[in-house]
């Protein structure tokens, strides 16, 4: 899962929500010392999620839709385009304005959190917010800059139009591995945060 998805299974814990989404900028287990309990909880679950989504069946088997252009590049191309189909689930989200109102709750739990944010994140985080990635995943235009940004980050990931088209091709196959995963993904994570937080 992308920002969005991890933002989601934090389970509306702003420290466990910070955790998350800085968890990519957090190496090793040596930093835990440097973080709230909760924060360090949402660090270890952003791991815990990543490595779940990964190895899961319906990931695999459409993740090879992306791989003979993108290789490497396919699982963060995966995240993107999961972010998409979490944005317009109603299992999670009844329409926009419950999107508008997460992504603001989950921007101030951020910033309530922002002495503890790393340099790297604080950078992506201002985009974040003034842009706002979150309600983006909504709609397509907002998965193509999402992939565009993917593309900028990325220095060896080729142009991203060809990863457009793939997901505009097969979005009915994408989406129908998206639910596949969620439900599973949903009770590891809430199953695993019970445990990094007791």
């Amino acid at each position: 899962m992308n920002y969005l998805g991890h933002a989601v299974l934090s389970f509306n814990q702003p420290e466990v929500i910070t955790g998350n989404m800085i968890g990519d900028h957090v190496k090793g287990l040596a930093a835990k010392n440097r973080f709230p309990a909760g924060i360090w909880a949402g660090v270890m679950l952003h791991r815990k999620i990543d490595g779940f989504s990964d190895a899961h069946p319906a990931v695999k088997r459409v993740k090879v839709l992306f791989r003979e252009d993108y290789g490497l590049y396919s699982g963060a191309i995966m995240d993107t385009i999961n972010d998409h189909f979490l944005a317009n689930d109603p299992v999670f989200f009844s329409g926009e304005q419950e999107l508008v109102q997460f992504a603001n709750h989950v921007y101030d739990s951020i910033e309530a959190n922002r002495d503890h944010l790393p340099d790297g994140f604080k950078v992506y985080f201002e985009y974040m917010v003034r842009q706002n990635w979150l309600l983006g995943y909504r709609n397509l235009g907002g998965i193509k800059k999402a992939l565009g940004g993917l593309h900028r980050r990325a220095k060896h990931m080729p142009d991203p139009e060809k990863a457009y088209e793939i997901f505009i091709t097969n979005f009915y196959q994408l989406n129908n591995a998206y639910f596949e995963l969620m439900g599973d993904l949903t009770k590891y994570a809430k199953s695993e945060l019970a445990i990094l937080t007791q």
